[in-house]
């Protein structure tokens, strides 16, 4: 499917390592994933994770590395 053709509605989603996805609206959220509230179409909900996950390193991985150093 075209992405231009991709009439759906999805939603922000977020896993414990706070790595960002998107989920369709209508979809159950597959375990370990929680929505933030951002909701629309996908090129919208693509644009609020570039604003907002700016780090891509896991939490895990960012936690260890400052307490190393």
């Amino acid at each position: 499917m075209e992405e231009s053709a991709d009439l759906r509605r999805y939603q922000v989603v977020v896993n414990d390592e706070e790595q960002y996805s998107i989920w369709p609206e209508e979809s159950d959220l597959p375990a370990g994933w929680r929505a933030v509230g951002v909701t629309g179409d996908r090129a919208a909900c693509l644009a609020h994770i570039d604003q907002v996950w700016t780090d891509l390193r896991p939490r895990s991985l960012r936690e260890w590395l400052a307490a190393q150093g």
